[in-house]
């Protein structure tokens, strides 16, 4: 259960302290564009089963491979995609924080 606590957590506060702390002036705007990077975990409706508790999902999903956060990184550069491009990074480490406690 802490480990459901810890991984559902970081998805939505480590955005909202980006948001807060980085983007002080627009934060809401901000983490509303953050949480829409939540779009990525469609990859996983390409898996069988589409949910395992025990699978760590970064390398095992297309947009969760290290090919897409190469990308992800990249998309930090314009300032048009930076906030999603953060929103992207932040769902990586949150996964990656579960792969960590799996």
């Amino acid at each position: 259960m802490l480990r459901f606590y810890i991984h559902y957590g970081l998805h939505f506060v480590l955005p909202l302290a980006i948001a807060l702390f980085v983007f002080r002036k627009n934060w809401l705007k901000a983490y509303l564009v953050m949480l829409s990077a939540f779009i990525i975990d469609l990859d996983h409706l390409l898996a069988d089963p589409i949910f395992d508790p025990n699978r760590c999902s970064i390398n095992f999903h297309p947009l969760h491979s290290y090919y897409a956060i190469a990308v992800y990184l990249v998309l930090i550069i314009p300032r048009s995609t930076r906030i999603f491009a953060i929103g992207l990074l932040a769902h990586i480490i949150a996964d990656g924080a579960d792969c960590l406690l799996i």
